[in-house]
């Protein structure tokens, strides 16, 4: 599929904003005054960003209030409910850490509850796709919830949480890679059972449907040449999560370093998100003979 920036800003900037509400809801960081004000303003503004991104990313931004209205059937809308309910909770938890040096808990683990299960919620927006063999799999959420956890743990300055999270993180993008990589065969999809003409024989394409370039070529029939996508799967991998690790472990825990492994980690998810919808194999390639 297209990779367009706005959903790839949206799924890391939301993700690493509500990674680290979890840890400041949870109270394993749980600052008051000016350094709470920092942190839950860094969470609301990075959750935000990613929610405003995702808005332009509609056909018809003006209307985005209309995806809260159908949370029984789509998991976008769940989402951006889920999304909503998080800020809203946690904001007692995150005004009484900032004006009175007096963190609400119960609000705060809510908060967090609900901050988790945003982020799962954005990765089930692409799990319940099945025409995307590839993200139609156990192990997409993983990638978006440990990023998630690990970016926000990041810039909660919990060091040894964030790279033990760096690490597991690692493990999940490569089994994503590795599941992903032969999901379409496994599918079964082809150009038969696509035209329903396969019980005649193998179907091949004679012509194109089209002529000329359309909304379905430019938006599902995105292709990225495998050498490339290998170079950049160990950029997101090496940034994303093995570089940060390395410096964590490595040297003093600091400003500087935290800083460090987080602009690393940003970077990297980036292209493993830019992977993710680039290499997405859509069956409606089977159509122009892209698969």
């Amino acid at each position: 599929m297209h990779p367009a920036p706005s959903l790839i800003l949206f799924t890391v900037l939301s993700g690493t904003g509500f990674g680290l509400l979890v840890w400041l809801g949870l109270g394993l960081r749980a600052p008051t005054g000016l350094a709470a004000f920092i942190l839950f303003g860094l969470g609301y503004g990075l959750a935000g960003a990613g929610l405003i991104a995702a808005a332009f990313h509609l056909g018809h931004p003006e209307r985005a209030l209309k995806a809260f209205t159908q949370w029984r059937s789509s998991w976008l809308s769940r989402e951006a409910v889920l999304a909503a309910a998080t800020l809203a909770v946690m904001a007692p938890h995150a005004a009484g850490s900032v004006f009175a040096a007096t963190p609400l808990p119960f609000f705060g683990w809510l908060g967090a509850l609900l901050a988790l299960v945003t982020i799962f919620a954005t990765s089930m927006i692409y799990v319940q796709i099945k025409a995307v063999p590839r993200w139609h799999h156990w192990s997409t959420p993983p990638v978006f919830l440990l990023a998630g956890l690990a970016g926000g743990a990041a810039l909660a300055g919990q060091a040894i949480l964030a790279l033990w999270l760096m690490l597991a993180l690692a493990i999940a993008m490569v089994v994503h890679w590795m599941a992903g990589d032969g999901q379409f065969a496994q599918a079964g999809s082809t150009a038969g059972t696509a035209t329903g003409l396969g019980d005649l024989g193998t179907v091949r394409l004679l012509e194109p449907p089209h002529s000329g370039q359309n909304y379905l070529l430019r938006e599902m029939v995105h292709e990225v040449g495998r050498k490339h996508a290998y170079k950049l799967r160990l950029i997101a991998l090496g940034a994303g999560a093995v570089l940060p690790a390395l410096l964590l472990l490595l040297f003093p825990v600091g400003y500087l370093v935290i800083a460090l492994a987080l602009i690393a980690h940003i970077f990297g998810m980036l292209a493993q998100r830019w992977l993710f919808f680039a290499e997405a194999e859509h069956v409606v390639g089977l159509y122009y003979g892209k698969r």
